[in-house]
């Protein structure tokens, strides 16, 4: 029967990759603290390198959100004008 994969939690992967980047100890130093296999925290280390720019992006910066844009609120705009006008012209009528 086959062994079922471990999975670590974000925390414990970003202390091993830190202990590994503070190169106190080796590698295999930590793998047998950690009960890892070398290959898994140098994979996590570089993971802590490529993408610790990330931490430090302004917050204020977020993804596009559902807001509708200044030419979509433009359009609807008119659009309303248009019927508004519309409707003045009919009311102006049945008087």
């Amino acid at each position: 029967m086959s062994k079922k994969r471990k999975s670590y939690s974000a925390a414990f992967k970003a202390k091993v990759a830190l202990a590994a980047h503070r190169q106190d100890k080796t590698v295999s130093q930590l793998a047998t603290q950690f009960k890892l296999h070398p290959v898994v925290i140098s994979r996590w280390k570089a993971q802590l390198l490529d993408n610790a720019a990330d931490i430090f992006q302004d917050g204020r910066v977020k993804k596009k959100s559902d807001d509708p844009t200044h030419d979509e609120l433009y359009q609807k705009i008119g659009r309303l004008e248009v019927e508004l006008d519309w409707l003045k012209k009919k009311s102006e009528q049945l008087d």
